[in-house]
């Protein structure tokens, strides 16, 4: 699957000699900031869209969240492999398609281009790989099979499912204890009261055929596959055994994120599917957490229809601490409008020496993507230069380079 073109950095950005500071992040299993340490490219994979419907700013701030982490990285003298799917066969699209009597196929495409037309206006880097669930598909069985050889999979009525209790470790990505994940569970795709399955938390990793849904024949039989196992098989085929970091929004901790690290532990046992599990928090509006169920949605591409700026947007978004739980308010988007005129504005005067600033923008994002505290830096730079005619005249073209590459935000 074909991503979208990358934005563009400051001309010689990758070759600076004084790299930013190495990346700490508050990793969800232990509860506490922790320092980044890749060996090698710095190895990512975010957890990408179900293409039923156009993208709202809840998925903007988690995919602008974790494009942070691949400035700092960078910034830090990292190269970086990023990985991304895309679920481009599950029961919502597959209900959508229904409901609106659209080819499945056909949906999905559309709504996928028009995520990559919103990431690309805002300034999101691409992933390096890609990867939609139907053309993972040998992917998958191949995971699936190596569960297998592991006593962890088990038939019920042609479906194939995952037995949790094979893994010692199931429970630490997401923290909850198990009444909590038995309530939650069936409110996020879970099926616990299904009979014949071994354990109420047991996922389906292979579903048989259903009547007018699509399948496909493999060695496992003709079916098509479970969520959690394609995240699994994407990522440990693309990044190896073990990676730097798992992101998503909070919502998907659990069971998301707990049933792919889980796979991936009996997959390769002795290896830690991921080091660091990062978590977004949640965007809400109108006073719900906003979602695609609900309909309480803002969606990026009406705010880019309606001449809105998307360095604004991005602006408005990076205001909130990734990990905070937010409410989205209109005025939100003028605070970041008029940032963005400040901010362009005093980079074509001559300002004050911008040496702290590029070094506290640095270090801002280097300490667990502090966007809020970064961008409090640029606007003191921004004010103290509002009458300083006698400053250097390069001071903002590197400001202008720094909120470019550390924020990704162009300014002109």
């Amino acid at each position: 699957m074909r991503s979208w073109p990358r934005p563009a950095f400051s001309p010689g950005a990758r070759d600076r000699s004084d790299v930013a500071p190495p990346v700490e992040l508050f990793d969800r299993r232990l509860g506490a900031l922790t320092p980044t340490d890749p060996t090698g490219p710095a190895r990512l994979y975010v957890c990408g869209i179900t293409p039923y419907d156009a993208t709202h700013l809840g998925h903007a701030a988690t995919y602008v969240s974790f494009d942070l982490l691949n400035r700092a990285w960078r910034a830090a003298g990292h190269d970086v492999t990023y990985v991304q799917n895309v679920t481009d066969v599950d029961d919502p699209l597959l209900e959508r398609a229904a409901q609106t009597g659209e080819d499945w196929r056909a949906l999905a495409e559309r709504e996928t281009q028009l995520f990559r037309e919103d990431m690309t206006a805002l300034a999101v880097i691409p992933p390096d790989h890609y990867i939609g669930a139907v053309e993972a598909i040998p992917l998958i069985v191949e995971m699936i099979d190596r569960l297998r050889d592991h006593g962890a999979v088990y038939d019920v009525d042609g479906d194939l499912y995952f037995a949790v209790a094979h893994d010692p470790a199931f429970g630490e990505v997401s923290g909850l204890d198990r009444a909590r994940m038995l309530e939650i569970f069936p409110e996020r795709g879970g099926d616990p009261d299904r009979p014949g399955e071994r354990d109420p938390l047991d996922c389906l990793l292979w579903q048989a055929p259903r009547e007018g849904e699509p399948s496909w024949a493999t060695p496992l039989g003709t079916g098509r596959p479970g969520w959690h196992v394609e995240c699994a098989a994407i990522a440990l085929h693309h990044l190896g055994r073990t990676f730097d970091v798992q992101g998503g929004g909070s919502d998907l901790a659990f069971p998301h994120h707990e049933m792919s690290a889980s796979q991936g532990h009996l997959a390769f046992p002795g290896e830690r599917y991921a080091k660091l599990s990062v978590h977004a928090g949640m965007v809400g509006y109108e006073g719900h957490k906003m979602s695609k169920s609900r309909g309480n949605l803002v969606l990026v591409s009406a705010l880019r229809a309606q001449g809105v700026d998307a360095r604004a947007v991005r602006l408005a978004l990076l205001s909130q601490h990734y990990r905070a739980d937010w409410e989205w308010r209109p005025e939100l988007l003028e605070h970041g409008t008029r940032r963005l005129e400040a901010w362009s504005d005093a980079v074509r005067r001559e300002g004050p020496d911008p040496t702290q600033t590029v070094t506290a923008v640095r270090e801002a994002m280097a300490r667990d993507l502090d966007a809020p505290a970064a961008l409090a830096a640029v606007d003191a730079w921004a004010a103290s230069g509002a009458d300083d005619r006698s400053g250097s005249p390069d001071a903002g073209l590197l400001v202008a380079a720094a909120v470019q590459d550390s924020l990704g935000v162009t300014l002109t």
